[in-house]
C-alpha cells in the first residue's frame, strides 16, 4: 500500500500558527531520528546501532516487540525511515520531506510505502484496513508536527532542538 498526504507548516495567511522556520522543521526531524521515544507512542527505547555518515541503524524496542531500520538523511531536505518486514510487522518505508514552494510557506510531505497489499479493488475489509492505517499515519504526523512546533519553541519543557 502506498500512502500519501501534505502538512502545511507555515500558513501565511493564519497569525495564529506558530511559524518554524526551514532550520526548526529539519532539526525537528533529525531529533525524531534520534531521539523517536519523544514522538512515538508505545516506544519503550530506541538502540542507534550503528551511524555511517547519515544513515543510522536502530533497534526499536515496544514491549517485548522489537523492530530494526535503517534511517537515511538528506541534510536540510529529507528523512527515509525503511523498516525490515517481520512475521508479525509490516515492512516499508516512510520519507519526510521539507517542500518551500516560496519564502513564507513551508511544507512537509508523508510518502509511506507498505507491504500492505494495494488492491485496485478491495474487498470491504482490506478497505477498512486500508483506512484504518492511513488515518494512524495522518494521526501521527499531525502528532510528530505538533511536537517539532512544542520543541522548537520551548513548550515541552527543556529544548532539545538547541
Amino acid at each position: 500500500m502506498n500512502f500519501e498526504h501534505l502538512i502545511q507548516i507555515n500558513d501565511p495567511l493564519n497569525p495564529l500558527v506558530d511559524t518554524l522556520t526551514r532550520d526548526q522543521l529539519w532539526e525537528g526531524l533529525v531529533l525524531r531520528a534520534e531521539q523517536p521515544q519523544l514522538f512515538v507512542l508505545g516506544l519503550d527505547s530506541c538502540n542507534i546501532l550503528s551511524r555511517d555518515g547519515d544513515v543510522l541503524e536502530r533497534e526499536l524496542h515496544y514491549g517485548q516487540a522489537v523492530v530494526r531500520d535503517r534511517v537515511t538523511l538528506t541534510p536540510g531536505s529529507n528523512v527515509r525511515y525503511d523498516i525490515l518486514p517481520t512475521a508479525e510487522y509490516v515492512g516499508g518505508s516512510l520519507t519526510m520531506t521539507i517542500e518551500q514552494p516560496d519564502e513564507l510557506q513551508l511544507f512537509l510531505r508523508f510518502t509511506y510505502s507498505t507491504t500492505l497489499p494495494d488492491n485496485a479493488n478491495p474487498s470491504p475489509d482490506e478497505r477498512q484496513t486500508q483506512e484504518i492505517v492511513k488515518s494512524a499515519y495522518r494521526e501521527s504526523d499531525i502528532d510528530t508536527v505538533r511536537l517539532i512546533r512544542q520543541f522548537a519553541h520551548g513548550r515541552k519543557g527543556e529544548n532539545p532542538l538547541h
